[in-house]
């Protein structure tokens, strides 16, 4: 696996930016949102944490060494780290799973990153509001998806918390709850497909 940074190699000025999920399994449209986060957020870095298992799904999901060997295979980038930290860490929700990670890491800055699908549900999420408590986050979406965005409960509640898109670049210095949706071009390509048509089975 890619191991994270030891607690003393994280800086203090370091923000990092957290793609969570199943990776099942992980693709290009990943990849791209990674990179587009990036430049988006004001990050110096992002970490694929790659889950156990989605609380969210029946369905679970392929071995987490083997979906941790795909990640490995395709991601070729020195700014975005794969890592088991949930499996590790013994964390089974988003917002224990933050908290470990701020208290492994006290020295860096945490952003968490999701799409607008995921924007739609967190409210469905365990302790969501402590975790737009504890980090901000950077929500990356189609451009057809701004209405999704704007009607998710979640977005309602936070609405004062919300960065213009235009100010997206400072949402990795801000202080939570703050939160910033942005359109970016998407790759049509998804986990869900790739098993659909049979390209990545079950093992």
């Amino acid at each position: 696996m890619t191991m994270l940074p030891t607690p003393n190699h994280v800086g203090q000025s370091q923000t990092i930016g957290l793609l969570g999920g199943s990776f099942d399994p992980p693709h290009g449209g990943h990849v791209h949102i990674s990179r587009e986060a990036l430049k988006r957020f004001g990050l110096d870095r992002v970490w694929w944490l790659v889950s156990p298992g989605n609380p969210l799904k029946q369905r679970g999901p392929a071995k987490l060494e083997r979906r941790m060997a795909a990640a490995r295979q395709l991601l070729a980038h020195p700014r975005i780290h794969v890592s088991d930290f949930e499996a590790r860490a013994g964390t089974r929700y988003t917002a224990e799973t933050i908290a470990a990670l701020q208290a492994a890491y006290p020295r860096a800055r945490f952003v968490w990153l999701m799409g607008a699908d995921n924007l739609a549900q967190f409210h469905l999420w365990k302790d969501w509001q402590e975790i737009v408590a504890r980090v901000p986050i950077g929500v990356l979406a189609r451009p057809g998806e701004r209405v999704e965005g704007r009607t998710a409960k979640a977005a309602q509640v936070f609405r004062h918390a919300r960065l213009h898109p235009r100010a997206s670049h400072l949402l990795g210095a801000s202080e939570a709850p703050a939160w910033c949706f942005v359109n970016v071009p998407m790759r049509d390509i998804s986990s869900t497909r790739i098993r659909a048509e049979g390209r990545w089975p079950k093992g």
